[in-house]
């Protein structure tokens, strides 16, 4: 008998497709339409910041005609559970452009490996190359704009995580003293991506129809953990068995911002709690109502633009010290 054709086994949005047979399906369409919103007070370009074999780009977004001498800079790194979403797509891009406007900062918005094709931890090391690529100053508008002095790290979902695994990395001192002459001053998590094998009362209680839900967020981490890993790898448990001692780890600040209604609250009001209750600088920002990733999905609603305040507050508090 003739074999029955592969069959979609794994679907993630429609974007990424895995079929029984093992082929992996992508499209390069984004897997929701928005307006991008460009009043062109901003311009932006992609730099090639990785070369071959993985040649990865990043975004660049600046304010036109900014009286700064320098400007902060703020990255941006995107969502997708670590296996869709690029630095191209429309909410993004409209995202970069308010965050740029409104923080008269020049915003970084890398690309990094996506999963299955390529499991954890390559999106990490690609997000460490990305701030690493900041010491080459390589690229004319970090040498006339960028003030390397003030950066910080910023991510959504996935790209929260990543945030956190970069606070590891660059809070000792010897991660900074790699970094020099770029001094990051703090980091802001959006809605970090963690993960446990113990699941939280918000993930048991999540509503199927969620932006969200729970059978997405298991797929995501089923594609893009290492094989034969749980959810207590400590890429994805910050306090499994095996995870860093968060206790004995030095941070710079970090802003953790949960939404009411997300499938990922309890996890990051948890990691903020014992982060702070050991004497982290670390604040907790927590918008009641709001679904998961509301800041991109409608940008210039009332919760976005207190969320956009707060980024502020967070940027001056953490950047007007001395280096």
């Amino acid at each position: 008998m003739a074999s029955s054709p592969p069959h979609v086994v794994d679907d993630c949005r429609g974007v990424l497709r895995v079929l029984s047979d093992g082929t992996i399906v992508r499209t390069q369409n984004p897997s929701f339409l928005v307006p991008v919103v460009d009043d062109g007070s901003v311009e932006w370009k992609d730099v090639l910041f990785s070369p071959a074999p993985n040649a990865l780009h990043l975004r660049l977004y600046r304010p036109r005609h900014d009286p700064a001498d320098r400007l902060p800079v703020f990255f941006y790194f995107h969502g997708g559970g670590y296996c869709i979403g690029s630095r191209t797509w429309p909410n993004v891009q409209t995202y970069c452009l308010r965050l740029a406007s409104d923080l008269r900062a020049l915003v970084v918005a890398p690309d990094y490996r996506l999963a299955p094709e390529h499991r954890l931890p390559a999106a990490i090391h690609d997000s460490f190359a990305a701030v690493e690529w900041l010491r080459s100053a390589a690229d004319p508008w970090l040498a006339e704009s960028a003030d390397l002095a003030r950066v910080f790290i910023s991510g959504d979902s996935a790209g929260g995580s990543i945030a956190h695994h970069l606070a590891l990395r660059f809070g000792s001192p010897d991660g900074r003293a790699a970094l020099s002459p770029v001094r990051i001053r703090g980091f802001v998590q959006l809605m970090p991506f963690f993960g446990g094998t113990q699941r939280t009362r918000s993930e048991e209680e999540c509503p199927a129809d969620a932006f969200l839900n729970r059978d997405l967020n298991d797929r995501y981490w089923r594609l893009s953990i290492p094989l034969g890993a749980t959810l207590d790898h400590p890429l994805v448990n910050p306090f499994g068995p095996e995870s860093p001692d968060m206790q004995a780890a030095e941070l710079d600040p970090v802003l953790v911002v949960v939404g009411g209604k997300d499938l990922l609250r309890d996890r990051a009001v948890d990691y903020a709690r014992r982060l702070r209750g050991w004497g982290k600088p670390v604040e907790l920002a927590e918008y009641e109502g709001q679904q998961h990733g509301f800041f991109t999905i409608n940008p210039w609603s009332e919760p976005a633009n207190e969320l956009m305040d707060r980024i502020k507050r967070f940027m001056v508090e953490c950047g007007s010290g001395s280096i």
